[in-house]
């Protein structure tokens, strides 16, 4: 145990029971003030649980009142098991896994709630992919921990003590963070105890983009179990079956759940109905032709459609709101004219064709849809519009057509627009699905040079997440997306991306980005084994020459700015190139340097007297 004097110096009459500290007086700490300064040492991720905001961090999926009974059912059995039994031991993993759309989020949220109702959750995690560090592994440890020490208030001391005895802990492995912060502070304060297992819900696994972490996570909890067969301590996770994944996770230790097995085909019969019903008594248009013509939809439509859906409560969902959506000037039907349109739709895929087609007419139509389904960090409608240089309004004329699929916030400022389902950026992420409505990877590209753009922006008046860090975050990010994906052709996308760039008036001229990012690449050892460095070097040098030429106040703050770049440790390259090669870089670099001299005095006379003190990266040309 961690020495008391450290936490509890000056206080008295206090004790520990039940996992709950009561603290009374003490001139130097209280208990409250020690758990709220962990929680901002570890800096966990705040829209990663069961309790955040669906709206803005999805997924938004809950089960509907009275369906997925049995499979919840079994899962609270299996964690409600009190001990292992040595004759049939209760494995202290479910795996509940599903195609995509299946209600697997839905089903662990309503297990997270059902077990912080009872006081046995310890931590959720919701992964979604494209949403940050929600995405990765990197941040996953210290959320759990943050949220096992709010809900057993008893592991703060041996959290505190695992983070003074290893000032690198937060910078480990994830296995050595999990171990540290979350496993060990767990058990010792349940030593000796005796109670129904805790539970840590894990939904989406399979939507974490850091395929080595999520292998190293289970292969950790499963040696960890097998060590310490005996911890009342359950783990429930939920994600698609990805081989990593399943390689994994269908052994012995593991208890496996197919939510496909699961019939929905009543569940989804329910939701409908009662969603019908609701919308009914809302929408006088369906009301005044239920009084003329009957009850609608007739027992026959709803059969056609359940039959259609399958098992899919996703496109049940989308499905109804797409049939029951309000009217608008440029999609006039009623719902009673998009039931049969919609029975003919080929699934998902051609729900979410039929939907993105109502939208497909208005200007900056691909632009807005392929950033909201590549953006790293959500943005609100205004955010959108400062980031591709249009208006508010214009933006909004896209989205509202398309309230079946995306989430669109109620104000302009506030709220992040967001994908209703993962499903729909797989969707328009893989060509042979979505054909004309395909988001390219190189897309990326010129979300990078957006966001780069953004460094160098006035903030006042932009939207509230707006600031330079989150520019260079995402400048980097989306870079990086673009050279990692497999579709990377990288000299062909670059030169159609500067072939597509106008010079905006109101924008730092992209050259400045080219240049800027190039140079950055010559450093990355991802790139390295992606291209040939002659391309980059005659690039960054005619780059920096055309932005040197270019009158525009936002390059001299560009020249004088010092970028922080992100690189993969010290960098020793060698490289071979011809002479053609030498004669361009040879021939731009005095261009460039005429150009400064000329447009921007003075800033290569600083240049030049700079301290020394900067750190020097060498590549042998």
């Amino acid at each position: 145990m961690p020495p008391q004097s450290t936490y509890f110096d000056g206080a008295h009459h206090f004790r520990i029971d039940h996992q709950i500290i009561n603290a009374v007086a003490g001139n130097q700490y209280q208990i409250l003030n020690v758990r709220e300064d962990l929680i901002v040492r570890l800096n966990p991720i705040p829209d990663a649980s069961h309790t955040r905001d669906r709206k803005t961090s999805p997924p938004d999926s809950a089960c509907f009142p009275g369906t997925r009974e049995g499979v919840i059912r079994e899962i609270t059995t299996w964690a409600d098991t009190a001990a292992v039994v040595i004759y049939t031991p209760t494995p202290h993993i479910y795996w509940l896994h599903g195609f995509a759309g299946c209600g697997k989020s839905a089903v662990s949220l309503n297990i997270a709630d059902i077990f912080e109702a009872s006081g046995r959750l310890l931590a959720s995690y919701f992964f979604f992919r494209n949403a940050g560090d929600r995405s990765t592994m990197k941040r996953f440890a210290v959320t759990l921990a943050s949220q096992l020490a709010s809900a057993l208030p008893a592991t703060v001391p041996y959290i505190e003590a695992a983070l003074r005895a290893d000032s690198g802990l937060l910078n480990a492995s994830i296995a050595r963070q999990l171990e540290r912060l979350v496993y060990k502070p767990f058990q010792t304060v349940m030593e000796g105890k005796t109670a129904l297992p805790f539970i840590i819900v894990v939904d989406g696994l399979d939507e974490c983009e850091d395929r080595r972490g999520v292998e190293e996570f289970i292969d950790h909890i499963l040696d960890f179990f097998a060590e310490n067969p005996f911890i009342p301590l359950r783990f429930f996770i939920a994600s698609r079956v990805e081989q990593h994944i399943r390689a994994r996770l269908q052994v012995d230790g593991v208890r496996l759940g197919d939510l496909d097995s699961h019939s929905p085909r009543r569940d989804i019969q329910r939701f409908l109905k009662t969603s019908f019903e609701t919308a009914a008594r809302r929408d006088r248009v369906i009301r005044a032709y239920v009084r003329a013509r009957g009850p609608w939809p007739t027992e026959e439509d709803m059969n056609t459609l359940c039959k259609h859906i399958g098992g899919s409560f996703v496109l049940a969902s989308t499905m109804f709101k797409y049939i029951v959506q309000p009217a608008t000037g440029e999609g006039p039907m009623t719902p009673m004219d998009r039931l049969p349109l919609a029975l003919e739709m080929d699934g998902l895929d051609g729900l979410y064709s039929q939907t993105l087609a109502r939208s497909q007419h208005f200007p900056h139509f691909r632009n807005i849809i392929s950033t909201v389904a590549l953006l790293k960090t959500p943005l609100p409608i205004v955010g959108i519009a400062s980031l591709l240089k249009i208006e508010a309004f214009e933006v909004i004329g896209v989205l509202l057509n398309l309230q079946a699929i995306i989430h669109v916030p109620g104000t302009d400022e506030q709220g992040e627009v967001t994908l209703c389902h993962t499903s729909l950026r797989d969707f328009l992420t893989t060509e042979r699905r979505s054909g004309s409505l395909f988001v390219p990877p190189s897309f990326h590209v010129c979300l990078s040079c957006y966001w780069f753009g953004t460094i160098f922006a006035e903030t006042r008046g932009l939207p509230g997440v707006w600031n330079h860090r989150t520019g260079r975050r995402n400048w980097d990010n989306h870079w990086r997306s673009f050279l990692k994906s497999d579709a990377c052709d990288f000299v062909n996308d670059i030169e159609q991306f500067k072939n597509g760039q106008p010079l905006f008036v109101d924008r730092l001229p992209y050259h400045a980005f080219l240049c800027s990012t190039f140079f950055f690449t010559l450093f990355l050892r991802k790139f390295r084994s992606l291209g040939d460095n002659s391309y980059l070097l005659t690039e960054c040098t005619k780059q920096l020459a055309l932005a040197a030429e270019c009158p525009d106040h936002r390059i001299r703050l560009w020249l004088e700015k010092e970028l922080d770049y992100v690189l993969d440790g010290r960098v020793i390259s060698a490289t071979q190139f011809t002479e053609h090669t030498y004669k361009r870089i040879q021939h731009d670099l005095p261009r460039a340097a005429a150009a400064i001299h000329v447009n921007f005095p003075g800033i290569l006379e600083r240049v030049s007297t700079a301290s020394g003190t900067e750190e020097e990266y060498v590549m042998d040309l």
